[in-house]
């Protein structure tokens, strides 16, 4: 099993990031940050609470003074870089609401080195008009961790973070960011945008719908952005989305013979499957094919979850498929025993299904 993205937090880390603090700082105390780090609660702590327990030590030893400390942060920043140094933004989400031009220069700063679309939005909900007028400078930046930042910050339902409701109820003061961005030249940013959109989408259809509608045809990464952002929709069959994107409601098409390896595994076993797509007309048919599982929930009720196998155009004649998925845990999803079933769907339309019985781990 993979180790847990926690334990990159370790010895040998902090070690290394004290000697790039004593080289900007040389009074910080490693000794005394160390010992705050390791405390007795330290192995239970999950990732996030990690990272806000790191800004805690930091407060400690870092001199008193918030612009002071947050000086001897973005003199190492070059040195510090990745994921794991998400705890430089983190100690400007917790202690530097009061400070405001001191932290937003901070934050710009800081997500090219790790990421602030966490610690921006404690500012966006204190000041969302002056927070957000700041952010639609930033979505015209040279630099496109800045300009992602600029959409990704205000993601209604960004992951791992509280839910921006003020935005979940009105996306409208978003939009003109998505606008600046729809057509960027880093994917990187164009995949926010469609996160963004995809947000928004959860809660009004109609108005991403109408985007679609406006943006589709403008340019190749503007309509990458709207296949994208309309994920939700699609997966879901939405019939106006469906046709946005050239796809029949009702396809003439079949699905017959759906085999399964087998229909009884354990978790932690792969089941292989196969069926065979048939287009009896003379027809060219533009298809989403998926497949999807009704897992078994810890209540004994199922849940289904589609995963895409392709999208393509289909003349008359038959296809064969060939597909496995693994039972293993994740830390996304936990298995649980029970009769499962697995369908096929094309277009949102389920075709076929069968059965299996998924028992406990050996």
């Amino acid at each position: 099993m993979a180790e847990a993205l926690k334990e990159m937090y370790n010895l040998s880390f902090f070690q290394h990031f004290c000697a790039i603090v004593n080289q900007a700082h040389p009074e910080f105390d490693d000794r005394l940050f160390l010992n705050l780090i390791f405390d007795q609660e330290w192995e239970n702590r999950e990732l996030k609470q990690r990272i806000r327990h790191i800004a805690h030590a930091l407060s400690a030893t870092l001199p008193p003074s918030y612009p002071d400390a947050i000086q001897i942060l973005a003199q190492i920043t070059p040195q510090c870089r990745g994921f794991e140094y998400l705890f430089f933004p983190d100690f400007v989400e917790e202690y530097g609401l009061a400070h405001w031009d001191v932290s937003i220069s901070a934050l710009k700063q800081f997500t090219a080195s790790s990421s602030s679309e966490f610690a921006v939005r404690p500012f966006i909900q204190h000041d969302p008009i002056k927070m957000m007028s700041i952010m639609e400078e930033w979505a015209r930046d040279e630099d496109h961790h800045v300009r992602r930042l600029a959409s990704e910050g205000c993601r209604p339902r960004l992951p791992w973070a509280a839910p921006l409701n003020m935005f979940k109820d009105n996306p409208a003061p978003i939009l003109p960011i998505l606008t600046l961005l729809k057509e960027d030249e880093s994917e990187y940013v164009r995949k926010s945008v469609a996160n963004n959109l995809n947000d928004i989408s959860k809660d009004h259809p109609g108005l991403v719908k109408k985007i679609g509608l406006e943006w589709k045809g403008q340019h190749p990464h503007t309509d990458w952005i709207i296949k994208h952002g309309c994920r939700t929709l699609l997966r879901k069959a939405d019939p106006e989305v469906l046709r946005l994107f050239g796809f029949h409601t009702e396809p003439d098409v079949q699905i017959k013979n759906l085999l399964l390896s087998c229909d009884q595994l354990s978790i932690g076993d792969t089941l292989a499957f196969d069926f065979v797509l048939v287009n009896p007309s003379p027809d060219t048919h533009k298809l989403r094919i998926e497949y999807g599982i009704y897992f078994v929930k810890a209540n004994g009720s199922t849940s289904r979850k589609l995963f895409k196998i392709t999208e393509n155009s289909y003349n008359n004649g038959e296809v064969v498929f060939h597909r496995t998925h693994s039972f293993k845990d994740l830390s996304t999803r936990t298995h649980y025993e029970g009769q499962h079933r697995i369908c096929i769907a094309i277009n949102g339309r389920e075709m076929a299904e069968a059965y299996f019985q998924l028992n406990a781990s050996h």
